[in-house]
């Protein structure tokens, strides 16, 4: 099928998180704050990271790049709806929308890959430290971070592909406040029954194995420590713990909304929030409150700025 004759639609509307006038004042001011915090905070991780001599070990080299993502994946959605909210025109194009979709799923599913490639970074650290230098060298870190760009990038690849597939005649209310999959398969003109479960089986199966897997890499390292004295459980944990907070505020609700069959839209977007703006916003904050090499890294380099 051709893309432009299939779909008579040539513009969506995106109908974002509340059509009250009032409300959208109140949240122009939150999710601009909300978006400022996020790049400010992940830019100065990244920042940090890449000048600072003492943060060469792979869990910073993961740290930098799941920051760089985090801007990336908030700059995908926030931006349009903030600027939505302000002017109160919610069109977007239909290029604009599959560019959207596509980036959403590319810096979503990476983020993914880098949090389970951060895990086993973290057990490897925990269980098998005698190795941990040969297990992960700088090669295996590169190839980790490749391999969750190339897997971001093919998931979103298919996920657009298959939406853009789909003939729209119209209405064009997008019930979200972003182009995601589940909302443009309910104004798709043709039975998405297959589709959806397509995309139900793809998107969740993604966030459901690493799920699995990060949970079993950390049970893994908790029963490891089990004979440790009390200065290593904590040392372990707080390496682990803010990695367990990130995992539970982006997985949790983005596997709510992706493992299963979508029907209630006002509920997806709402918890859409969650993954979408408020854990890129968390993750500097919980990765340098608990961090005391990041934070030394930081004094440092604002002294030596100042």
């Amino acid at each position: 099928i051709n893309m432009e004759n299939a779909s008579s639609v040539k513009e969506f509307i995106l109908l974002g998180l509340s059509e009250n006038p009032g409300v959208q004042k109140i949240y122009f001011v939150m999710f601009l704050v909300f978006y400022l915090i996020t790049v400010a905070g992940n830019l100065l991780i990244v920042i940090t990271v890449i000048s600072s001599q003492h943060l060469n070990s792979p869990m910073y080299f993961f740290l930098c790049y799941l920051s760089f993502v985090d801007i990336s994946y908030s700059s995908t959605t926030a931006p349009k709806m903030i600027t939505g909210l302000l002017v109160g025109s919610k069109t977007i194009s239909f290029a604009g929308c599959m560019t959207q979709l596509f980036g959403f799923h590319f810096f979503g599913c990476t983020e993914i890959f880098l949090l389970t490639a951060m895990a086993y970074d973290r057990y490897v650290a925990i269980c098998r430290p005698l190795h941990y230098t040969a297990l992960m060298t700088r090669r295996v870190c590169g190839r980790l971070v490749m391999s969750s760009w190339v897997g971001g990038f093919l998931h979103s690849t298919l996920q657009t592909l298959l939406t853009t597939r789909l003939p729209f005649c119209g209405p064009n209310k997008v019930n979200h406040y972003f182009c995601d999959v589940h909302p443009l398969l309910h104004l798709a003109c043709a039975d998405t029954h297959v589709l959806a479960a397509a995309v139900v089986v793809s998107g969740g199966a993604i966030a459901l194995s690493c799920f699995i897997f990060l949970v079993v890499s950390y049970v893994v390292i908790l029963v490891s420590l089990r004979g440790q004295r009390s200065v290593g459980w904590h040392k372990a944990l707080s390496t682990c713990g803010s990695h367990i907070t990130v995992v539970i505020l982006f997985f949790g609700p983005c596997t709510f909304v992706y493992i299963r069959p979508s029907s209630d839209l006002a509920e997806d977007k709402n918890v859409a929030v969650f993954y979408s703006v408020i854990s890129p916003m968390l993750n500097p904050l919980i990765y340098t409150l608990r961090n005391e090499e990041v934070k030394r890294a930081m004094r440092k380099l604002w002294s030596t700025k100042v």
